[in-house]
């Protein structure tokens, strides 16, 4: 008897470039990602490489187990892009000439003024009964295929380019018949807390909640919060994720958390400034302009980034940032008074409204006992007012973590702050 509805999913990944490591597997976490929207869990991930064999184990091992198996790579013209066969003789499907994949796949070659080889041909074969999908951004067609027990595998070209819009655009319309509901997330993004806090914070009713879910995952200098939510209609499952995410903003970790689903603290100071109409200038020591290069990444920064000034040597401090060479005498480089006055001197020296400025040791050198590697100071001026942060992280993570980190931390400062003061005025 056929099954209604898709409940279990795997992914299997083809091609032994794969496995060794010369491509990154993408694919995989994409998949996962949109079959997680239509409410189809994912069980598990598993990469074969381009051996037939190997491959038709692997498949009869995920038939059994799923619902569903997704599977990329494979489907290219050459004597190793196997998957096709291997899949339709696992179906119990034979291959023929599917005469419209045929035509798509000449024209594109008549279109690109290339000469098409006989071996492309291969590409247009298709099992038996299957549903074809055609392919907008290169020549290997997708398809679906379901056996007697109602189990379907589709098969997706390799290429993300083309695997991601061919997936979005008529893969995802294919399996929303057979789905009984759809998954929405919600993601608040905390920094100033450790994951481990992050949890202990959450009464025990957030963490035993089965619909929605709540789930802390860790990142590079921060912490994501996770609410996902089960519904029949994409709506219901957004109202019921945001209800949870309301109510995890009414406890005390809520003044942790810089935005909900947004990439990054960067583009939530971007959009402050913007919507404040506020520039912003940054002064930088240990962390090399990286500050300034998260914000410029942003499109439509120039509205509101003035410029940034590295300072890395005392009198480059002095001659940019007018640090007097007294006060680097007495308090050194690294210290609160020197932020203070790097991000006093941004604002100055570029005219902006806000200065951010970071100084620290990053490493691997470097440092005192009283101030280790992995102490940064961050400031931030704003109408007068300064305010700096000591940045504590372990002498034992290397130089580029100690980096990241506190671009990161230097720019959710600036953003909590901000709010504090354009909230007030």
């Amino acid at each position: 008897m056929k099954n209604n509805f898709f409940e279990k999913a795997e992914i299997l990944c083809v091609g032994t470039e794969l496995l060794i490591g010369d491509i990154v597997n993408t694919n995989a976490a994409y998949l996962s990602r949109r079959l997680a929207t239509l409410g189809i869990g994912v069980y598990r991930q598993a990469v074969v490489g381009d051996n037939p064999a190997r491959l038709a184990e692997d498949l009869r091992a995920a038939l059994s187990r799923a619902d569903l198996v997704v599977m990329s790579g494979g489907l290219g013209p050459t004597y190793d892009d196997l998957t096709k066969e291997t899949a339709a003789a696992v179906m119990g499907k034979k291959l023929y000439m599917h005469e419209e994949s045929l035509a798509r796949i000449e024209h594109f070659f008549r279109s690109t003024g290339r000469t098409m080889t006989e071996n492309n041909k291969k590409q247009a074969m298709m099992p038996e009964d299957a549903v074809v999908f055609r392919n907008d951004y290169g020549t290997a067609p997708a398809l679906a295929m379901e056996n007697e027990e109602g189990k379907v595998v589709v098969m997706l070209p390799g290429p993300p380019r083309e695997l991601e819009p061919l997936f979005r655009e008529q893969v995802e319309p294919y399996l929303w018949k057979r789905c009984a509901a759809v998954m929405v997330s919600r993601n608040l993004h905390i920094i100033g807390m450790g994951e481990s806090s992050v949890e202990a914070a959450l009464p025990e009713a957030i963490r035993n909640s089965s619909n929605p879910t709540v789930a802390p995952y860790c990142d590079t200098g921060e912490v994501r919060l996770r609410v996902t939510a089960k519904a029949p209609t994409a709506e219901e499952a957004g109202a019921m994720a945001d209800r949870m995410a309301a109510e995890l903003m009414q406890l005390p970790l809520g003044a942790y958390v810089y935005g909900i689903d947004v990439p990054s603290p960067a583009h939530a100071l971007i959009a402050l400034l913007e919507t404040e109409k506020l520039t912003v200038a940054t002064a930088e020591s240990c962390t090399g302009g990286l500050m300034a290069g998260e914000l410029t990444a942003i499109p439509g920064c120039s509205a509101v980034m003035a410029g940034g000034v590295v300072v890395y040597q005392e009198r480059e401090k002095t001659a940019l940032l007018d640090i007097a060479p007294e006060t680097l005498a007495a308090h050194t480089a690294v210290s609160a008074t020197v932020a203070k006055e790097m991000a006093e001197g941004a604002c100055r020296v570029l005219g902006a409204d806000v200065g951010i400025a970071t100084t620290g040791y990053a490493g691997p050198g470097g440092g005192t006992p009283e101030e280790p590697v992995g102490t940064v100071y961050m400031a931030v001026s704003f109408r007068g007012e300064t305010v700096v942060e000591r940045l504590s992280l372990s002498s034992k993570r290397d130089r580029k973590y100690v980096r990241d980190v506190a671009v990161k931390r230097a720019i959710s400062f600036a953003l909590s702050f901000l709010r504090q003061k354009t909230k007030k005025s």
